[in-house]
């Protein structure tokens, strides 16, 4: 029997992610002048205002004030009327050095043996339903604002767009769990006041089927095929939306963690991810679990795979490994057995998922909005100010737990 899936996205100008991208800014900038540096970093927003909380243990000395400020003028908040402004936001530092109770746990003389930050377990996941491997509707989701944020940034088809954006999709699948159409589609934009608000809604509306949607189908003709005169569109239901960003609702660090893996598929951990350095396992297991999970899809193991692992603070061997393959799998073993085989691959003590996929260079800004999993991995070059005066300039891999790198690996180890 068919049945329906939904998953939804938000946009940069989101209050929660707002605060992600603040936070992983502050990162990125530990990360580049102090790779050593270990750092979690909470950020709150709220109208004309940046609350910053944290533990940092690095060798360096940043403007954290100006890092925040930069990071929420990129996204968008350049006007007072927003309520919330780049230049003039009240920004409050609490950010203090890091418990040695903590870090004892993690530093060991041997970098090999460096335990784990915190205890947990982490989730990845891939589908073979997408080219990036990703669930179609977050997928969908996602791209749906990334246009848009592009239409705001272009001001020329539609011209009233603000920062803070949501989107949610709806799929219906076959017996087959194959996605065969989209139900329905729902995009609530924050917009400026319009002079005549007996039109507006009928406005947001029609530009966002007629320009945005088609924009979609353009650049993504794969997804073609799913798009039909059936769709129920809801637009802005609630009605006006000018009220939006940090001054419509208070956005805190790690607030969408679903947002950012995969859209409800799978499984998640509950640890969030932006804010943290890579000695933190909720973001350097997850990202590896998920290059595990993208991997054994590739190579032809199974159609679906889910990985979880889970670790002891202060421990660098992880508790274990579980595989669910959700009856997918085509190598004639069983999930245990292919669980076995994953681990004598792939090394999963923190301080080898670090080096695997070079986490400690300054590349989680980008992580930040959009999701964390599915994003194309690519070479940028990066430059880093501090309030003395010294830049650095670094050309860092993004998104390395996206790359198809075992393939082989597994194929080999699997007798492919």
């Amino acid at each position: 029997m068919s049945y329906l899936f939904t998953s939804e996205s938000v946009s940069e100008g989101h209050p929660d992610k707002i605060a992600d991208q603040i936070s992983d800014a502050l990162i990125d900038n530990f990360l580049a002048f102090d790779p050593e540096s270990k750092v979690a970093c909470e950020t709150l927003v709220t109208t004309g205002q940046v609350i910053l909380a944290g533990e940092v243990k690095s060798k360096t000395y940043l403007d954290v004030q100006q890092i925040a400020r930069d990071v929420i003028k990129k996204i968008g908040y350049t006007k007072s009327e927003y309520m919330f402004e780049a230049n003039s936001c009240g920004i409050l530092s609490a950010i203090h050095e890091q418990s040695q109770d903590i870090n004892q746990g993690v530093d060991r003389s041997s970098k090999e043996e460096q335990g784990a930050g915190d205890q947990g377990m982490m989730f990845g996941y891939a589908t073979n339903e997408t080219e990036d491997y990703m669930p179609l509707a977050l997928n969908l989701s996602h791209k749906l604002l990334q246009e848009l944020a592009v239409l705001r940034r272009e001001n020329n088809e539609i011209t009233y767009l603000r920062p803070d954006a949501k989107s949610q999709v709806t799929l219906e699948y076959d017996d087959n769990n194959k996605p065969v159409r989209i139900d329905a589609i729902v995009i609530s934009t924050q917009h400026d006041d319009f002079d005549e608000e007996a039109g507006m809604l009928a406005k947001i509306k029609t530009d966002l089927v007629n320009i945005l949607i088609p924009r979609i189908i353009k650049n993504n003709p794969q997804y073609a095929h799913l798009f039909n005169d059936q769709i129920e569109y809801h637009i802005n239901p609630t009605g006006k939306f000018v009220i939006g960003g940090p001054h419509g609702d208070t956005g805190l660090t790690g607030r969408k963690i679903i947002v950012d893996t995969y859209g409800g598929k799978g499984a998640h951990g509950g640890g969030a991810f932006s804010g943290k350095d890579p000695s933190k396992v909720d973001r350097s297991a997850a990202y590896a679990t998920r290059h595990i999970a993208k991997n054994l899809v590739a190579a032809g193991i199974a159609d679906e795979i889910l990985v979880q692992v889970s670790y002891a603070i202060g421990v660098a061997k992880p508790m274990g490994i579980y595989i669910n393959t959700y009856g997918t799998g085509k190598v004639g073993k069983t999930d245990g057995e292919i669980a076995k085989i994953v681990e004598s691959i792939f090394d999963m003590r923190p301080y080898f998922i670090e080096q695997r996929l070079k986490l400690r260079n300054p590349i989680y800004s980008e992580t930040a909005a959009y999701g964390h999993m599915g994003r194309t991995p690519e070479t940028v070059t990066k430059t880093f100010r501090t309030p003395n005066g010294e830049e650095k300039t670094v050309s860092v891999e993004l998104f390395t737990w996206e790359k198809l790198d075992y393939v082989d690996q597994v194929k080999a180890a699997f007798g492919i």
